[in-house]
């Protein structure tokens, strides 16, 4: 988890009062209710133009597919913000795996013009003076430059051996980065930075749009028109236009009494709904009995389930005054029956003679329709809605592919080989509240035959 560092007398100062703990301003604001939270706003250019573009190639595909992009108009930098600016930029980036799924690019757009180009070249077809240098390098060269760099190092695995390295120019060939490992120097931010043009390269677009959302819904605050964001257009190699930053609200309905039961309080909906509102989710009672409407701003996209919004709720009450009571259950431990039986037969098929297998839980939609002569769409099969290989596309639904291709691996093992596995298969079933239930199931196989499946 990042750790965000801020100043405590700029931190008071800013909120009027001394605390004893810190945390961040505007948060503390909403939270105290000395203001509303705020709503993010994506707006056209204001003179009536084009709004900025970036155009993506097709050569970037096969290093850094995704980039977004979005403007902030007339900030004022002090120095503390600045320097934040520059902090927010490092903490994304070590939240993200060390820039390998997204890497930030921020530049001055008075020194750089559009439409700018997305694109990927060999190192040695780029050339550029990299940020705080002093003269032009290649990619190759930089590469060899920065393995002594305590900072940019960490980031060299990424692309040093890729034949294409991606780079950013603007429409006068003036590089503005080489993600994920530095901007250019030509259109690097100062305090006299007025507008900024923000870019996002990823091998994620859905963790692109969320880190672009982050940093522009954190300093959008700073522009002449607050909380607004002037949009850019990223057009795709395929002719696709999309218009970023989303800045996406959703609304999620739960009842008040799905909170109370789980935090361990009594409130009425409307307190709730009070309390989730300190949180920056805004929240109301839709009028149907205790249902609560919350609205998930662009900042929080760490809210995925209504657990998620039960646990704010549950921090604006305040864990210590929640009442300590004993659950209503057992709570002495004790082995599940099921596990208990699986542990049992396990001892007495290795006494027989069998040997234990354990096979991968996640499968191709092949290994358990087509090679067991069955359709696809009757297995009550769950897919994987992003699979990265064709090997792992659904859940199984049996065990025996999992064991079939055991034995296909050791078939210069000398006979019989007497194989189980006594495992979880997944299947589809709408009566529980994810969609799909495990059941435990027992395959045994010896030589080359099935004896027994249930």
């Amino acid at each position: 988890m990042p750790t965000v560092s801020v100043k405590r007398d700029l931190l008071f100062e800013a909120l009027g009062q001394k605390y004893s703990k810190c945390g961040l301003v505007r948060g503390l604001q909403v939270f105290k209710e000395k203001l509303e939270a705020p709503r993010y706003k994506r707006v056209s250019p204001a003179d009536g133009g084009e709004p900025q573009r970036l155009v993506i190639t097709e050569e970037t595909a096969s290093v850094r597919p995704h980039a977004v992009a979005a403007v902030l108009r007339d900030v004022t930098f002090t120095q503390e913000r600045y320097e934040s600016f520059i902090e927010l930029q490092e903490k994304l980036h070590q939240n993200i795996r060390k820039r390998t799924l997204v890497a930030i690019g921020t530049h001055d757009l008075d020194t750089i013009s559009g439409p700018f180009t997305y694109t990927a070249k060999p190192p040695g077809d780029i050339r550029f003076k990299p940020l705080n240098q002093s003269k032009e390098y290649t990619a190759t060269e930089l590469m060899s430059l920065y393995k002594t760099d305590g900072h940019l190092r960490h980031y060299l695995h990424i692309i040093e051996n890729e034949p294409l390295y991606p780079i950013i120019y603007d429409s006068n060939g003036i590089v503005l980065s080489m993600p994920p490992i530095i901007n250019g120097d030509h259109s690097k931010i100062s305090l006299n930075t007025k507008n900024i043009f923000i870019e996002c390269t990823a091998t994620d677009l859905t963790k692109a749009k969320t880190t672009l959302d982050m940093v522009v819904t954190m300093f959008s605050e700073y522009c002449e028109e607050p909380f607004t964001v002037e949009e850019a257009e990223v057009v795709y190699p395929d002719g696709r236009l999309c218009v970023y930053p989303e800045l996406a609200y959703r609304t999620e309905t739960l009842s008040g009494d799905f909170i109370n039961k789980r935090v361990g309080i009594n409130e009425s909906a409307e307190s709730i709904a009070q309390l989730l509102t300190r949180m920056c989710l805004r929240s109301e009672v839709s009028g149907e009995g205790d249902l609560i409407q919350v609205e998930i701003p662009p900042t929080r996209a760490d809210v995925i389930h209504a657990c998620d919004i039960m646990e704010d709720a549950a921090i604006a009450y305040g864990f210590n005054n929640i009442v300590r009571s004993t659950p209503r259950t057992y709570t002495v431990a004790n082995q599940l029956p099921l596990n208990k039986l699986t542990e049992l037969l396990r001892q007495d098929l290795a006494a027989a003679g069998f040997t234990e297998a354990l096979t991968f839980a996640l499968c191709s939609e092949e290994d358990i329709a087509d090679k067991l002569r069955k359709n696809i769409a009757e297995t009550r099969a769950v897919h994987i809605s992003n699979p990265k290989t064709t090997e792992f596309q659904v859940a199984r639904t049996c065990l025996l592919p999992g064991l079939l291709k055991t034995l296909a691996a050791n078939r210069k093992m000398p006979l019989p080989l007497k194989l189980f596995e006594i495992s979880d298969v997944v299947l589809k079933d709408e009566t529980k509240d994810v969609g799909a239930r495990n059941n435990r199931r027992l395959p045994q196989i010896k030589g080359h035959y099935i004896v027994k499946h249930f």
